[in-house]
């Protein structure tokens, strides 16, 4: 059995054009300042958003990565307007929409105009965010973090500039040096069976709390493919052994600046499973079934009944949980 995603992975939404001359283009890039937009991202990775309608009594700001879930309500980008002629040093080019450019810049809430309540981070929002938030946001983060960590030249340790609007450092010694994304695979790893009992299978991280559970995960080594990756990645983590590998989709993860490429590959459930010692604390497959009643109960719940196995399923920012989604709808 084949299938696909429902739509994109929420954090590979954006509506911002890319347009990389713009990055070396001085002329351009003063003309626009005047009406470009700030996304400021502070020290926390959190940004202001601005919600589309007021949540029930009892919500705090903790509650805000399932808003969209309880609330059916999003969420937009708060940015800030320029101020000077030119972009600031350390600002980082985003794109443009509409004939607006965005730029994002570190920086923290400002007390006299700003409600710090409203700064959150990119896990909590970006699933409620819509495809212009979702693209600033997950650019800056990403962007904004290289930065932080790329002061200094990789390959002679001299401190380093930026150039291009952001998009490159380079050292006194005139090494350049580019924004890095690793790649790691997320496999959903199934029977290829149909209906209400077909299984997939779910596995548990040793940090996690109990009933949380996520498809199979890990990083790219060096030399190695995409789908040789899987293959030891879930071997490794679960003793399964997967054939008839597919692409499924792809997302951004900038925490601190990943790439997760989304899989479905098929495998015999009737093998034994074992869970690699100190990574994975439990691993167990589900039925479409089950897997429909736990996303019916929504995140982070259960009904309480004596002896129900509890699954608390990853959050709508993760490409997982896309994953999960589009095989629940499948049969």
């Amino acid at each position: 059995m084949t299938f696909v995603l429902l739509g994109p992975p929420v954090l590979s939404r954006s509506a911002v054009v890319r347009d990389e001359p713009l990055r070396t283009d001085v002329e351009r890039q003063v003309a626009g300042w005047p009406k470009a937009r700030l996304v400021v991202v502070d020290a926390e990775g959190r940004t202001p958003v601005r919600w589309r309608a007021e949540p029930s009594a009892g919500f705090s700001v903790g509650d805000a990565g399932t808003w969209d879930v309880a609330y059916g309500s999003g969420g937009t980008l708060r940015t800030r307007a320029t101020s000077g002629d030119t972009p600031f040093d350390g600002a980082v080019l985003l794109g443009e929409a509409d004939g607006v450019a965005y730029w994002a810049v570190r920086g923290a809430v400002d007390l006299a105009a700003e409600d710090p309540s409203e700064w959150i981070d990119l896990r909590m929002a970006g699933a409620a965010l819509d495809a212009l938030g979702a693209g600033l946001f997950t650019t800056a983060v990403a962007a904004l973090s290289w930065h932080d960590s790329a002061r200094f030249c990789p390959r002679d340790g001299a401190p380093t500039r930026a150039g291009n609007a952001g998009w490159h450092r380079v050292c006194e010694n005139g090494h350049e040096d580019y924004p890095r994304t690793d790649p790691a695979v997320i496999c959903l790893v199934h029977d290829g069976g149909h209906g209400e009992g077909a299984r997939m299978l779910l596995s548990r991280n040793v940090g996690w709390p109990d009933g949380r559970f996520s498809v199979q995960a890990g990083f790219v080594e060096a030399g190695e493919s995409l789908e040789a990756c899987i293959q030891r990645e879930i071997a490794e983590e679960t003793g399964v052994v997967v054939r008839d590998v597919h692409y499924l989709g792809s997302q951004a993860w900038p925490f601190p600046r990943s790439l997760m490429v989304g899989f479905h590959a098929v495998a015999d459930p009737s093998g034994p499973l074992r869970p690699a010692d100190g990574e994975i604390a439990e691993a167990m497959w589900v039925t479409r079934a089950e897997l429909r009643q736990a996303l019916a109960r929504g995140d982070w719940s259960g009904t309480g009944d004596p002896g129900e196995r509890l699954l608390l399923l990853p959050g709508k920012v993760s490409i997982a949980r896309s994953m999960l989604e589009a095989w629940a709808a499948q049969g």
